[in-house]
């Protein structure tokens, strides 16, 4: 059976954004591989296995396109309302709390967040299916 191992987004500036997930979600660098044109930084907590690859490829300036394929990447925390105040506290910009109800009246309450380089990020408390 395949198990998921990490997910891969392109970064413009490797200081920042390794900043970014360290303070919103607690992801520290488990490795960090450089080679000549680009450099990936894997990131992760205790958490999951699971690991955030950031790339940064050298030479590049302007902003990546994120196309609309895109969607975004997601996390769960127990405590959705502690967690949408804490990363407004230290000075990110979480987007107000919703609701979605199924049609069986099961609800997801989340919120987004953008990462520096506009990558979204869902944070979803932790009950029904995203324990």
């Amino acid at each position: 059976m395949a198990k998921l191992i990490h997910s891969m987004i392109r970064v413009l500036e490797e200081d920042r954004s390794v900043a970014f997930y360290r303070t919103a979600f607690g992801l520290e660098v488990a490795e960090r591989i450089e080679f000549d044109r680009f450099t990936l930084i894997y990131l992760r907590n205790a958490e999951s296995e699971f690991e955030l690859e950031l790339t940064v490829n050298k030479g590049q300036t302007g902003a990546y396109d994120l196309g609309n394929g895109y969607g975004h990447l997601a996390v769960s925390v127990a405590d959705l309302e502690a967690e949408h105040e804490r990363l407004k506290a230290a000075g990110l910009t979480p987007k107000d709390i919703k609701e979605l109800n199924t049609p069986e009246g099961l609800t997801a309450r989340f919120f987004f967040i953008d990462d520096p380089d506009g990558y979204k990020i869902e944070v979803l408390e932790r009950s029904w299916r995203f324990a």
